[in-house]
């Protein structure tokens, strides 16, 4: 009978245990550790949240285990308590955190993780991701404008770069590279770069990084907002420029060009092989140079020709590579018309060109010598740059020279500057369209830079000044004082 009894007493306290567990597993509470309804949801501020600026804790400055408060767009450090981000929720009552590194949503204090799809689109703007598929329809399908959250209207790859102080001169050459179609493309996909092997402790690879993260958000087709700020670019570009660019003191934008193509290549492990990086396939031509040495002007005609007779002034040649061509203007007249008005001098862009056709010579003068030079183009690159040499520096300040260059929009013909040999071969691929066009405003030191941007998939023009975008006629274009020009071979041959 006691046996019964005992066995009796320890059933109900089984079917007890049973039942708790049914009742852990269906019903969540706040203590189950796999609760992912969150009540908080409907407190997340979209309007406040921007991932573009530096990753690190607004307290303690650290950029270890950062979380970003989605109700007032702050970042804090941590998740357990005596933390910041802990501290953050108990005081403020803001209880949504997502981690920047991980890109996973918490719940604070009570310290559960949100799984919930609605989500998605914050997840998606903090790391935009593009597919095989999505990048060869971008310059092909015509584009669908996007919806911000503030209802505005923007074309992906057509917005606007926040200017922190003086760094329009960065932000012209980045709103130009963004629309170079194997550039962009490339950069586009993480996947491209993200297996290049650095050497340990290299942190140069951050701004192969940070112009990925930059291109990817330009071209996001679900931003918050209708412009980007390139704020970690920029600092990156600070960093391994040894502070050379700054974003607080204007710049030039040929010298950031110049070394941040260089820079890229670098990093991207690149040589000095043609192929070696996605930099050198897209913008790197070979010419030649035909150096000849002149003799002093003081000896007679029986001297010069003597020295003239020697090896050391026969023509030297040099093969070398270029990523950038530098086209040099005509000297602007002196005087006025008749109307006492300062004429606006022009040229035209074939003749600035002529320097590269192999038979015209310029001078250039050493503090002891003076030497003759002729240049041979070899290869055209699928890109050309044109530097358009505006500055003159002088002994005593920056002169500035106001020729406007006339250069047709489409089919421009660089068949005229190759060589012979080269001519016949390439007859075809010599057509060249532009594709983009930096201009610089103003006075020399204190002007500021736009840029024209072609978005091949609708064939308009964009005129783009830091957060200001406007639709432009390409006949407006060409009126412009041209900085820099970029222009793209015709895959249409006729």
């Amino acid at each position: 009978m006691a046996q019964t009894k005992s066995t009796a007493a320890k059933r109900p306290r089984l079917d007890n245990r049973q039942t708790n567990a049914q009742e852990d597993d269906e019903t969540p509470s706040v203590f189950n550790p796999k609760y992912r309804v969150c009540p908080y949801l409907d407190t997340i501020n979209r309007n406040l949240l921007d991932f573009d600026f530096e990753k690190l804790c607004s307290v303690s400055l650290t950029r270890i285990n950062v979380y970003a408060c989605l109700v007032c767009g702050k970042y804090f450090q941590g998740r357990g308590t005596n933390t910041h981000a802990y501290t953050h929720s108990v005081g403020e009552a803001h209880h949504v955190f997502l981690n920047l590194h991980t890109l996973r949503f918490y719940c604070l204090p009570d310290n559960y993780e949100i799984i919930d799809s609605s989500l998605d689109d914050i997840k998606y703007v903090l790391n935009p991701t593009f597919t095989k598929q999505e990048i060869s329809k971008l310059d092909l399908v015509l584009p669908k404008q996007s919806r911000t959250v503030d209802g505005i209207l923007y074309l992906p790859g057509v917005v606007g770069l926040n200017n922190i102080k003086a760094n329009d001169y960065c932000n012209v050459v980045l709103h130009a590279l963004s629309h170079v179609g194997p550039l962009r493309d490339y950069f586009l996909r993480e996947q491209n770069y993200a297996k290049i092997k650095r050497p340990p402790g290299d942190s140069m690879f951050t701004l192969v990084q940070r112009f990925g993260e930059l291109m990817r958000k330009m071209w996001n087709p679900r931003n918050f907002k209708a412009h980007v700020s390139p704020h970690e670019m920029l600092q990156a570009v600070v960093l391994w420029s040894s502070k050379r660019f700054q974003i607080t003191e204007q710049g030039d934008p040929i010298d950031f060009l110049s070394w941040f193509l260089n820079t890229l290549h670098r990093a991207l492990k690149g040589n000095k092989q043609p192929n070696s990086s996605i930099l050198y396939k897209i913008f790197l031509g070979e010419m030649k140079i035909f150096t000849r040495k002149m003799p002093p002007v003081e000896l007679d005609d029986a001297a010069k020709e003597k020295l003239l007779a020697t090896e050391e002034y026969q023509d030297q040649v040099e093969h070398t590579n270029f990523i950038y061509l530098t086209c040099d203007l005509p000297p602007p007249p002196l005087f006025t018309d008749e109307f006492r008005e300062n004429i606006i001098p022009q040229v035209n862009l074939y003749q600035l060109l002529g320097k590269f056709n192999g038979s015209a010579e310029k001078e250039y003068k050493t503090y002891k010598d003076n030497f003759m030079k002729r240049f041979e183009i070899t290869r055209l690159p699928q890109f050309i740059i044109l530097y358009i040499k505006r500055f003159t520096k002088n002994t005593f300040f920056l002169e500035k020279n106001p020729t406007i260059v006339n250069f047709p929009i489409k089919n421009v013909d660089f068949g005229d500057i190759l060589g012979m040999r080269q001519r016949d071969k390439d007859v075809k691929d010599t057509k060249y369209n532009l594709v983009a066009n930096i201009v610089h405003d103003g006075d020399p030191k204190k002007g500021t830079y736009r840029a024209h941007i072609l978005h091949k998939a609708n064939g308009q023009w964009y005129e783009m000044q830091d957060l200001h975008v406007t639709e432009i006629l390409p006949q407006m274009i060409t009126l412009t004082e041209s900085y820099i020009q970029i222009y793209e071979r015709s895959s249409d041959p006729s």
